[in-house]
């Protein structure tokens, strides 16, 4: 067979997937690396271990273990349940990723795989080498861990990446035979019964396995032994059904005749809505973004973009966010076919109401903030939720107006301005070092003399964010003025270290 007909299979393994996801979704909460940390799940009746981290691998730690036994031998071992349907919608999310960028076929290989067809795309990635190369690379700066390999099969290919000596593994078309002979038989994929009675005969290898009699193997052990060494062999094809994208609600409307007047388009948007919406319960998902698209005679388009703050499938508020719009259309001489399309949709969950007399009904306010956000634009509407920083301008960020509460608060055992500057701006002043506040200070060009003074509030500099900020100190103090205004002034410094800082004084926010 000629060397362009082989097909060539990538199987990516991701051995510490589970933790790694937790990891990076934690975030700065995040265990300590040096930290064993281990995902449970139930197994039957029993709790089991389900993934662990490259600390607990090095404590003995295997998946499979029972919680139990780990708990007893390894007090300090940190112990997380398990997301398995997070899991699973996460290698599906990586697939996509791929698909976008690798290779049109491309599906998840569940716990922890991903598995390509990349026959007559490697050419676009400078060869299989530097492919492979690019992708375990790319895992790994988004903090994944990875191996891979490729093969003429998906059996080879799974097989190699989990259970071959190198991080990255390249079989040569027709190879495939020699390349996995040495392999232990836990690279089939066979159930945990069938290894174990082939482990009773003495037989631990793919090679000795794969030269046995077929017949009494299918006899004693049903058909999986002989099925999955065919399809690691290539003797019998294995589909790799590609992951997709559901295809997005759309509803359209053809016209015999152009329109153009504001009220005809107004009255075919009334039209559209509602089965878009329907579509929408079918799936049981609300729109978060929804897109308008008006086909002119003169073959341009017109697009009109409504978001909301929350899944929503109600006809009437996305009517009315759609006719808001109308005046920015421009219909030209006509138009001759309306899309409209939920290009962002999201589950819709639902919320158990009101029962009893003496309960207040919570304020619905996302209408008032769709109307809002689609005149003034989403960026320009959000509100300040705190940060886990004592650095008061990284203690503050922007988020969505109907941002889910995380449950993070403000310190309040020291008083904070009601209006922070957007930069500190420096000031000029006389204070007796180290810690006495300052006598009088001038800002922008006013003289202002204090008359009374609270502080210091030392706060440091966050050292893991970088080297510069290892030895950084401010003491914050909060002052008045002879004229009753508070305001809220730092020293850079310690007062008597230079390295702390350059001891200049700033003003950072005000009491209103």
């Amino acid at each position: 067979m000629p060397k362009g007909d082989w097909r060539r299979v990538v199987s990516l393994y991701l051995p510490l997937w589970p933790t790694d996801r937790i990891r990076k979704r934690l975030g700065t909460d995040a265990p300590a690396p040096d930290c064993p940390l281990v995902l449970a799940g139930r197994e039957g009746r029993r709790r089991v271990i389900l993934s662990v981290d490259l600390a607990a691998r090095r404590l003995g730690l295997r998946p499979g273990t029972p919680v139990a036994k780990a708990q007893a031998l390894h007090p300090d071992l940190l112990i997380m349940d398990a997301d398995l349907d997070g899991d699973r919608t996460g290698l599906e999310r990586l697939a996509l990723w791929f698909q976008h960028r690798i290779a049109p076929i491309v599906a998840p290989d569940p716990p922890d795989g991903i598995v390509l067809d990349t026959t007559g795309a490697d050419h676009l990635h400078g060869g299989e080498s530097i492919m492979l190369e690019n992708m375990v690379t790319r895992l790994k700066e988004s903090g994944i861990a990875a191996r891979a390999a490729i093969a003429d099969t998906w059996g080879a290919a799974h097989a190699l990446a989990r259970y071959g000596r190198g991080r990255i593994t390249l079989v040569p078309p027709g190879e495939t035979a020699a390349a996995i002979a040495d392999l232990p038989i836990e690279a089939l994929r066979l159930p945990a019964d069938i290894i174990d009675g082939l482990h009773g005969l003495g037989v631990s290898r793919i090679g000795p396995l794969a030269g046995m009699p077929r017949a009494p193997l299918a006899l004693r052990f049903g058909p999986d032994v002989v099925r999955r060494l065919d399809q690691a062999f290539g003797r019998q094809a294995e589909a790799i059904v590609p992951v997709r994208l559901q295809a997005p609600v759309q509803v359209s409307r053809n016209f015999a005749e152009p329109i153009s007047a504001a009220e005809t388009i107004a009255r075919y948007i009334t039209k559209l809505v509602p089965p878009l919406c329907a579509g929408l319960e079918e799936r049981e998902q609300g729109v978060r973004r929804l897109d308008l698209l008006l086909h002119r005679v003169d073959s341009h388009t017109e697009a009109v973009r409504v978001a909301t703050a929350m899944p929503v499938r109600d006809v009437r508020r996305l009517t009315r966010l759609l006719c808001d719009r109308i005046e920015t259309i421009d219909p030209g001489f006509g138009i001759e076919r309306m899309v409209l399309t939920a290009s962002l949709a999201e589950p819709i969950l639902h919320r158990q109401g009101v029962s009893t007399l003496i309960e207040e009904e919570e304020a619905d306010v996302s209408d008032l903030i769709d109307t809002l956000a689609n005149r003034v634009g989403t960026q320009a509407l959000y509100r300040f939720a705190p940060v886990e920083s004592d650095v008061p301008e990284r203690a503050v960020c922007r988020v969505p107006a109907l941002a889910a509460e995380d449950g993070k608060e403000w310190p309040d055992h020291w008083p904070r301005p009601t209006r922070l500057l957007p930069r500190p701006e420096p000031i000029q002043t006389m204070a007796v070092l180290p810690d006495h506040p300052p006598v009088f200070f001038i800002w922008r060009g006013i003289r202002r003399r204090i008359r009374c003074a609270d502080g210091p509030e030392r706060v440091f500099g966050e050292w893991w964010k970088g080297d510069a900020e290892l030895t950084t100190v401010r003491d914050y103090f909060r002052v008045e003025d002879t004229s009753g205004e508070t305001f809220w002034v730092y020293r850079t410094g310690d007062g008597e270290h230079g390295e702390t800082g350059s001891q200049g004084w700033f003003l950072h926010g005000l009491f209103e």
